[in-house]
């Protein structure tokens, strides 16, 4: 009798137990604003809880009785309360939290694939807010993330602490990623700055040093994240109306045109709004340039959607969507100039390429934020670019990109994030660089820990890659001892990044990382043969890989004057490449007329390194009655190849030493906006050094160089200007003047940047 009156006891107590659940469910939000806040967490009796999804919504399980329950967030003032739940009771609990911050409220996603605060990230990171874009009327994104301190983008090419130099556009150590994931071609490994979408942009996130453990190969140098916005609680729509007139170069000579002054015009268009459980945004560009440089014009239409669909209560935390974008480019370009004198501005014989391209991506993906703290995320992306042009140079690449990532957010500051990548490459070009077909496949893991003051970060990634039959082939060493591998030949190349940032005092964070990069060459790299101009570029299918590491010290200090609030970021750096792969002039050709084998291939050059120290100063707020936004860097690298051997290396550089070629060694950047009612006004300013070794080639076989480069053998800067006045509440109307003082500045060898622009922009935002 006994043996049969235990389990109906146990069951009793089990069904009493399951009638006292309760349930607890919300919205939390920001008081001010009243925008949803992601990642708000809500913990019962401190000992459970959960955060909120990406709706800013939770639900929460409990037991019936009286609870204590605290509503907590980064930059806000925590809330609690008390409630007593009934058994099977659900209550509805909407909060609004109110903001405490005494320092700049900048949030960040890239970092560590979660929302945390800039200040307490364990690497060196900036951000750009879509307001400068707006303000500086911006029509290509490379504009805008080249005035970020530490950052130059040369001729298209991203370059951080001078971790790049200049390869026109063929492989790339910069990850460039939309919404977080990879944007490079599958041909050349780079980016196309004109097809990310302007009108849409929440925020860009840039991170500094190698990032290769939790974003993939490319990220060696650092990551530049472009992200997307989405609806938000009010429909907003905003319309861009812009158009320019180039000036007349200081030098008279330069001038091709005769006709007026040749100019461009566009407009962007972006509407955002929520329609019950669907969320939509739609956005376009119409541009056309009449190009500063003969008959280097460019036309464009791109079109663009987010489209999100968030389930109810049957299916609480699971979201599905679309992200879609596509581009039509029509123009001519050409790489070397005719001469140093009325031919800066007009093509060398037959350099200039008339060209079409067309570039889409589709991107769907699915979401679960379950009610345990963790989500899935499953997100795809193909990406076609197809260009054709009039130099038998045609070419298309297909990228078909998947990634599974997992996230567990635990109690007391632990989150752990892990996933898998599978990247399919297909590239069809005849005699550019024949049809082949790669493969890139990974694993990553990452945790991230939060103490009261101290945050610690540590990940590791593992990868595979495969261009038509060659496998990596990578000897692995204990972490930085490359005496002896620890395996030998192994299929996957595995890299590591660890840090940690200490909230030392009141305003005052500092911090160190250690991470490891690998890059794989690129298609272009490997099998490109092709002329332009006299230059011919060889193949080189025996490319290595290149690998390397960076490490950083730095201090994040919060500043704050009344209501205007900022911060000063110091940073010292060392990275070290092993086989450092770039376009090296030499003779790889057959010695035959009319080249002689002469010209450029893509080569490991050997080892390198870069150190320097990077400052950076940003805020925003207001000083009595006038708002202030700023933005100050200053960057000084040295950058040298350490193996360099004088006999061997020194007649294909200008400066016959070690320096890496097309750096600067100093750069600055500067940006302030101050405003007054419906007033405001802005100048902008970059500033390089002297860019003291180019490959010799350009110097020696093209009229005007060698004297252009001794008579500009100094620092310079571009300064631009803004004024604009708020109609009212919906419509801003700017003046902008881009290169004020109409310098004449050259990035790499013959490429004279543009003069005096001068620019209206209206803006209207319904």
């Amino acid at each position: 009798m006994k043996k049969i009156l235990t389990p109906i006891f146990l069951f009793q107590i089990s069904v009493s137990l399951y009638g006292q659940s309760a349930y607890l469910n919300g919205k939390i939000s920001d008081s001010k604003s009243k925008e949803t806040i992601v990642g708000a967490s809500v913990v019962i009796d401190d000992s459970t809880g959960i955060v909120t999804d990406i709706d800013g919504k939770y639900f929460f399980k409990t037991t019936a009785g009286k609870h204590k329950v605290e509503i907590k967030s980064l930059e806000f003032k925590s809330q609690f309360k008390t409630i007593e739940l009934k058994s099977n009771d659900t209550i509805l609990m909407d909060i609004a939290l109110e903001s405490e911050s005494k320092q700049l409220d900048i949030v960040v996603i890239s970092a560590g694939k979660f929302e945390q605060n800039l200040y307490e990230v364990t690497v060196s990171m900036e951000v750009l807010k879509p307001s400068l874009i707006e303000n500086k009327c911006i029509q290509s994104i490379d504009n805008a993330i080249d005035q970020v301190p530490g950052v130059n983008i040369i001729d298209g090419q991203a370059n951080i602490r001078g971790g790049s130099g200049f390869s026109y556009g063929a492989g790339s150590r910069v990850l460039v990623m939309v919404d977080e994931m990879p944007m490079l071609t599958a041909d050349a490994g780079d980016v196309k700055w004109s097809f990310l979408p302007v009108e849409n942009c929440e925020q860009i996130e840039v991170i500094k040093g190698a990032s290769s453990a939790l974003f993939g190969s490319s990220a060696m140098n650092g990551v530049i994240n472009f992200r997307t916005a989405y609806a938000k609680e009010e429909p907003e729509t905003k319309i861009n109306f812009y158009g320019g007139v180039y000036d007349k170069p200081k030098r008279k000579e330069m001038v091709w045109w005769q006709d007026g002054n040749p100019t461009y015009s566009g407009l962007n268009f972006f509407h955002a709004q929520k329609i019950n459980k669907f969320d939509l945004v739609l956005g376009g560009n119409l541009y056309n340039d009449d190009g500063y440089r003969y008959l280097e014009t460019e036309q464009r239409y791109r079109a663009n959607a987010n489209l999100r669909y968030r389930f109810g209560k049957k299916l609480q935390g699971l979201q599905v969507g679309l992200n879609a974008n596509t581009i039509r480019t029509k123009g001519g370009l050409f790489l070397i100039w005719l001469d140093a004198d009325s031919g800066a501005y007009r093509p060398a014989g037959n350099d200039l390429s008339h060209y079409t391209t067309y570039r889409t991506s589709v991107d769907p993906f699915v979401t679960y934020n379950s009610k345990n703290n963790s989500r899935h995320t499953l997100r795809g992306r193909f990406f076609r670019t197809k260009n054709l042009n009039n130099t038998n140079q045609e070419s298309t690449g297909d990228v078909y990109y998947s990634e599974y990532q997992f996230q567990k957010h635990f109690e007391k500051g632990l989150t752990w994030t892990a996933g898998m990548v599978y990247n399919y490459n297909e590239v069809h070009s005849g005699p550019l660089y024949g049809t082949h077909f790669s493969t890139n496949a990974s694993l990553f893991t990452q945790i991230d820990k939060k103490w009261d003051k101290l945050s610690v970060s540590f990940g590791a990634r593992g990868e595979y890659f495969k261009t038509d039959s060659v496998e990596t082939r990578e000897d692995i060493y204990l972490f930085m001892d490359n005496s002896k591998p620890i395996a030998k030949q192994s299929k996957v190349k595995p890299v590591l990044r660890a840090g940690l940032n200490y909230h030392l005092f009141k305003a005052t964070y500092v911090r160190a990382s250690f991470g490891q990069g690998f890059r794989f060459p690129s298609v272009a790299e490997k099998y490109i043969k092709t002329s332009a101009s006299g230059l011919d570029i060889y193949p080189n299918d025996s490319l290595s890989p290149e690998s390397g590491w960076s490490s950083e010290i730095g201090v994040k200090q919060g500043l704050r004057f009344g209501d205007w609030k900022g911060y000063l970021d110091v940073a010292a750096f060392w990275t070290e490449y092993h086989n450092m792969m770039e376009f090296t002039f030499g003779l790889y050709g057959p010695f035959a007329p009319p080249t002689y084998g002469v010209g450029f291939q893509s080569q490991n050059i050997g080892n390198t390194r870069i150190s320097g120290i990077d400052v950076s100063l940003l805020g925003q707020g207001k000083m009595g009655p006038i708002t202030a936004n700023l933005l100050l860097g200053y960057t000084y690298i040295d950058a040298i190849q350490t193996d360099f051997n004088l006999e061997r290396d020194s007649a294909f550089n200008t400066s016959k030493n070690n320096l890496l070629k097309y750096r600067y060694k100093h750069t600055g950047k500067a940006d302030i906006e101050l405003g007054y009612k419906k007033v405001s006004f802005g100048m902008s300013m970059r500033a390089n050094s002297f860019m003291e070794n180019v490959d010799s080639y350009f110097v020696v076989f093209f009229p005007g160089m060698t004297e252009y480069r001794k008579e500009h053998d100094h620092a310079d800067a571009i300064i631009d200007g803004r004024l604009s006045y708020q109609l009212n509440k919906t419509a801003k109307i700017a003046f902008i003047v881009n290169n004020v003082l109409n310098r004449e500045v050259m990035g790499r060898p013959m490429d004279i940047q543009p003069p005096r622009v001068f620019a209206l922009q209206l803006t209207v935002k319904l």
